[in-house]
């Protein structure tokens, strides 16, 4: 598995989300590789990954949201825009319960409006859309594979759902260039979504406070370290034209099948915490048991993972001691 070499340099790349978890990693990565990116940034995050070094100096921003299709069909003429990457989304699950409007706006109609603004931009070649396991909702048969359908049941899972759909149709109907990415749980440095599992956990051992777990702590999931991610959508930007790609969606995944009660005891060991998680056993509406099968991007893309748990775990806690005893000498 290697990445093109100067494939992506001074390639023209839009980000939405790009002050994300997910989208602070994947610009500052096109940004090394020498792309010329321009970012939709929606809300002001100053506390985003994007802004932890020098990379987001040299982005154009465009200031607006993915449910304006005008801006968004205005920036991909103006920009000159040859790759999309379309991140922007609301991801929590609980939010979506409670807010599940705006989560379809952002999510569905702000999937559209982006694919319309590329069906009528000339320059576009490549567009890689972020779906999710969860867009397969809740299957008998484990692990997915890409050919299971989506069944999403939840509002969150349903946007998902409803995503990927509209951008297979958009490839089927109108021969779009694009290409749906499914992936399991992403974890990582920069993640300030602390309702999370992973940073909050690192956040109360840092903060000598017991970890809490929603759920009962039995639901499975697939845990996928941030820079396996960034690398697993590069690729597959790069090969989905030469490979005649176009309209196919691929899972990224470690493979494990991981309980949430027992990820939280691998980082209170890996952080050398006596500490006990309080198991609330709250969680409505998710799934029980999620796992991806990433047969076909190794076969197809000869992708593999480069990160264990164990070293993506390591590099997350590292990442989080030091945004927090960043935090101390400014208060």
């Amino acid at each position: 598995m290697g990445l093109i070499i100067d494939f992506w340099k001074d390639k023209n790349v839009f980000v939405t989300g790009c002050t994300g978890f997910l989208g602070s990693y994947l610009v500052k990565e096109l940004v090394r590789l020498g792309a010329n990116v321009t970012g939709l940034v929606r809300d002001h995050v100053p506390r985003s990954n994007m802004f932890n070094g020098e990379e987001f100096k040299k982005i154009n921003v465009v200031f607006g949201k993915v449910e304006d299709e005008y801006l968004l069909e205005r920036a991909l003429g103006e920009y000159e825009i040859d790759t999309v990457f379309h991140l922007a989304a609301q991801p929590i699950v609980g939010i979506a319960n409670r807010n599940p409007l705006s989560t379809f706006e952002t999510n569905i109609r702000g999937t559209w409006n982006l694919l319309e603004a590329a069906r009528r931009s000339p320059l576009v070649k490549r567009i890689v859309v972020a779906s999710s396991d969860k867009a397969y909702g809740d299957q008998t048969i484990l692990p997915y594979d890409e050919n299971m359908p989506l069944m999403g049941r939840h509002p969150y899972d349903v946007s998902k759902s409803c995503a990927d759909l509209i951008s297979q149709a958009y490839y089927e109907t109108y021969g779009l260039p694009v290409c749906i990415t499914r992936c399991g749980n992403l974890y990582g440095g920069g993640d300030l979504n602390f309702n999370r599992i992973v940073p909050q956990t690192i956040r109360c051992v840092i903060k000598g406070q017991a970890p809490i777990i929603r759920s009962d702590g039995t639901y499975i999931r697939d845990y996928f370290y941030v820079e396996d991610a960034v690398k697993a959508y590069l690729l597959l930007a790069e090969k989905m034209n030469e490979l005649n790609l176009e309209g196919q969606a691929f899972n990224f995944s470690n493979e494990i099948q991981l309980t949430v009660l027992e990820l939280v005891e691998k980082i209170l060991e890996l952080m050398d915490s006596n500490l006990k998680p309080i198991v609330l056993n709250e969680a409505s509406d998710e799934i029980k048991h999620q796992y991806l099968s990433a047969k076909k991007a190794r076969e197809i893309l000869n992708w593999k993972p480069t990160y264990t748990l164990e070293e993506g775990l390591k590099k997350t806690i590292a990442w989080y001691e030091n945004f927090f005893q960043e935090q101390e000498k400014h208060y």
